[in-house]
């Protein structure tokens, strides 16, 4: 019943910017640590940045000071602000969060986006 869904992917120019946001909906008790992936053809799925639900955030090397993650736990949201963008960052951006969804569990599970695609022109 819960689900993640992803938006904000495009195509742009190298050196320009985009936006990703995730809305989690459906029936949540409370969200931990939220993040984003991106995975390249032929490529292993990576982490690209984390935060926590307190809002401590780290990032791949290959990203930061690029980067942004933020998130706004009213609405269940996290945002990738992507700025300085390179071809190398091309790949489908997946989002992840681990979601309790009754008071009474013990541990949070994780759940997945569709993805959405970002494409980096040169």
């Amino acid at each position: 019943q819960v689900q993640l869904v992803e938006s904000g992917g495009g195509l742009v120019q190298a050196g320009g910017s985009l936006r990703l946001s995730c809305s989690a909906s459906g029936s949540i008790f409370s969200i931990n640590d939220m993040g984003w992936y991106r995975q390249a053809p032929g490529k292993q799925r990576e982490l690209v940045a984390a935060i926590t639900s307190g809002g401590f955030a780290n990032y791949a090397d290959s990203v930061k000071g690029r980067f942004t993650i933020s998130r706004d736990n009213a609405k269940n949201t996290v945002y990738l602000q992507m700025n300085s963008l390179k071809p190398e960052d091309t790949a489908v951006y997946y989002c992840n969060a681990r979601i309790l969804r009754t008071s009474w569990g013990m541990s949070a599970y994780p759940y997945w986006g569709q993805g959405t695609q970002v494409t980096v022109s040169s």
